[in-house]
């Protein structure tokens, strides 16, 4: 079974800052990051996706986790079991 979190910030450019803040603090239970945005030469998008793959028996971690996200303005993250 894998736990993945999925973060989405709009507008990228004003919440990512909090955000890695947040990311930052529980990094330890955080075992792959792949953070995606549209991006090409002229255009740079102002939403993100961010996707976690995080340790599984970690449960209050991953909660607090997604709460503190989930308080930021532009940000709303959702906890998957697969």
């Amino acid at each position: 079974m894998f736990t993945i979190m999925a973060i989405k910030l709009t507008p990228r450019n004003s919440s990512a800052p909090e955000a890695q803040e947040i990311l930052t603090k529980y990094g330890c239970i955080i075992q792959t990051r792949i953070g995606l945005h549209e991006a090409s030469k002229d255009i740079c998008s102002q939403s993100g996706l961010i996707l976690l793959n995080l340790l599984k028996d970690k449960e209050d971690d991953i909660h607090g986790l997604n709460e503190e996200l989930n308080s930021i303005d532009g940000v709303t993250a959702k906890i998957l079991s697969i």
